[in-house]
């Protein structure tokens, strides 16, 4: 027997029990006359103690071993004279009686420790060392917690879990494929699935009525901290259901999750259209853990009065939009925090041309970076418009509606920042509704379905699909919100055959193409299907946002680095040329 009890579970009320434990040596500590070993296995640590007076050998045999050496150890539980707080086991010791090195350990690379010294790039190399480290344990422990949750609400809810193919076909639509050739039909591939939309949609024709699946995705794009090119789903479909019908499914499974697994209440998700999420926040998902929403003191829509923006100023008489927010109490911002912020705002990545401020003051006054342009009066009017009070700070931009909308997010999203307004352990649920169906691309010179080709109009907006009015076409699609991350997205299907025809022909597509690439769907609209929509939720991020972490690559067990590439295994990687002629690829072809 390798161990009678492991590393995390041995109590006061244990003293005087022979045990056997086994694990990593942590720690080690040689005080002459006694040695102390720290062994850690994956539920915790308990200190072992070797006594040189009681028993030499065993002593001299621990005081050899090195950091990960795998051991095994037989003793008694004794009271420890110093007790450690910070552990569950800080109040007990093994006085050890024998002792067995099962396996012996270079040196890591980097500390095992909660704080190590390894950067990412090392500690993904040796992944298998990380994994050891108790933050990052944690981390996977928490999300077989979010998946074995996730299966119990939907389980009791009388979905079905089933399984989907994973070489499937190549669609136009979407994100880049991951593709793989075929060694029986050279020349063709079959491409990972991106999601399994067109399969989940056919098995609700095929009357499963409620499925679900925890499930592989692959996409081919450019990483940041909350994307890898292969990424986990919470995929779900219902038949016979409308949006209201899905809101309140999963705004269940959520509410769920965070009880079960934060302990937390999370009340009523508040909906919000996706032109107000644009409007008031330059995002169409919002960080509403603080306010600081837009005030527009001049759009296209609506040209407030001159008293707000008498002409004079160049920038804000040509601008499209004239847009800003108030920062509570930071009218005491030092010039240099000031600049800062303008310098933030005329980053390349969010291309700002400048940043107008002004400072209300204690006594009510207002001071700004325009003065010589507009008068006190002018000023006190901003300040109204803007529910601003003495000590608060206005920040203004001004431009092309949707860049500058843009830009203030992310402004709004920096002071949130600056302001400790953005605490990673309090939760803001949102629903955003309303999206707009289509979006035109200049430099395709076409129409792009703003989620996928399957996306059912709003009822009261299909008359302007067919007459061609395609700016005012909503979705009936949602996204679920939570702290400024898009969590899930879904929408009510197309299920008519000539709706779905008809929305090809939106997005350019012929007959004969339409039929080439989705064919099996339109085909099997035939047979009676049913009304049905769905969602997706990207379940790496929810695990990240209830780890209160902002990257997802730490609560995956063996994740890419920001190259795509996974560093430990050395992949992706070529490939013998043997394997190539069976695949019927010339080298000359790559």
């Amino acid at each position: 027997m390798h161990r009678t009890h492991t590393c995390g579970e041995l109590r006061i009320t244990d003293i005087n029990k022979t045990v056997t434990l086994s694990g990593w040596l942590q720690k080690s500590r040689d005080l002459g006359g006694m040695t102390f070993i720290d062994l850690r296995d994956r539920y915790g640590i308990t200190q072992l103690a070797f006594n040189m007076e009681t028993n030499a050998a065993i002593c001299e045999k621990a005081r050899k071993c090195g950091r990960e050496f795998v051991l095994k150890v037989t003793g008694k539980v004794i009271e420890r004279s110093s007790k450690n707080a910070n552990i569950p086991t800080g109040e007990i010791e093994i006085e050890v009686t024998d002792f067995e090195v099962l396996n012996e350990s270079q040196t890591p690379p980097f500390t095992i420790e909660d704080n190590t010294d390894g950067g990412d790039d090392l500690r993904m190399k040796y992944r298998y060392l990380d994994i050891r480290r108790k933050p990052v344990r944690d981390n996977l422990l928490l999300r077989h917690k979010m998946s074995q949750q996730t299966r119990v609400y939907l389980d009791a809810q009388q979905f079905t879990e089933v399984e989907t193919p994973v070489l499937i076909k190549s669609t136009p639509e979407g994100a880049r494929d991951f593709v793989v050739p075929s060694r029986m039909n050279q020349g063709q591939f079959y491409a990972l699935p991106q999601s399994p939309q067109t399969f989940k949609q056919l098995l609700m024709v095929a009357g499963m009525d409620r499925y679900y699946q925890i499930v592989k995705c692959f996409r081919d794009e450019d990483l940041r901290a909350d994307r890898q090119p292969e990424f986990t789903q919470i995929d779900c479909e219902m038949s016979f259901v409308e949006q209201e019908d899905i809101l309140n499914m999963f705004e269940g499974l959520v509410k769920h999750l965070f009880k079960n697994v934060k302990g937390i209440d999370i009340d009523t998700l508040p909906r919000m259209t996706f032109a107000d999420a644009a409007k008031y926040y330059g995002s169409d998902k919002p960080d509403t853990r603080f306010d600081m929403k837009f005030v527009e003191l001049k759009s296209v829509e609506t040209l407030h009065a001159t008293s707000l923006l008498p002409a004079g100023f160049p920038v804000f008489d040509n601008a499209e939009l004239v847009v800003g927010i108030c920062a509570k109490g930071c009218a005491e911002y030092t010039r240099k925090q000031l600049d800062e912020l303008t310098e933030f705002v005329k980053r390349p990545q969010i291309g700002a041309t400048g940043l107008v401020y002004a400072r209300v003051n204690a006594d009510g006054s207002v001071k700004s970076s325009v003065d010589k342009f507009y008068d006190e009066a002018t000023l006190k009017h901003w300040a109204t418009a803007m529910n601003a009070a003495p000590g608060d700070l206005l920040l203004i931009m001004a431009g092309a509606t949707d860049k500058t909308r843009k830009a203030l997010c992310e402004l709004r999203l920096e002071m949130g920042t600056r302001m400790g307004l953005r605490n990673p352990d309090v939760y803001s649920c949102l629903w955003v509704i309303d999206f707009p169906l289509l979006e035109f691309i200049e430099e395709e010179g076409r129409w792009f379905a703003m989620h996928h080709p399957f996306t059912s109009p709003k009822p009261e907006d299909v008359e302007h699909l067919t007459n061609g009015d395609y700016a005012k076409v909503r979705a009936n699609a949602y996204d679920m919100v939570i702290n400024g991350v898009e969590v899930g997205g879904g929408s009510i299907r197309i299920f008519d055959k000539t709706l779905q025809g008809k929305m090809f022909e939106v997005l350019g597509f012929t007959k004969e193409e339409a039929q080439a690439q989705f064919g099996f769907l339109m085909n099997a609209f035939e047979y009676g299907a049913p009304p049905h929509g769905g969602i997706a939720f990207g379940f790496d991020r929810l695990c990240s946002l209830f780890g209160g972490e902002n990257s997802i690559r730490d609560f995956i067990a063996f994740p890419k680095n920001n190259s795509g590439r996974d560093v430990m295994i050395d992949g992706p990687s070529p490939i013998d040329q043997k394997q190539l002629n069976e695949l019927g690829i010339s080298v000359n072809s790559l």
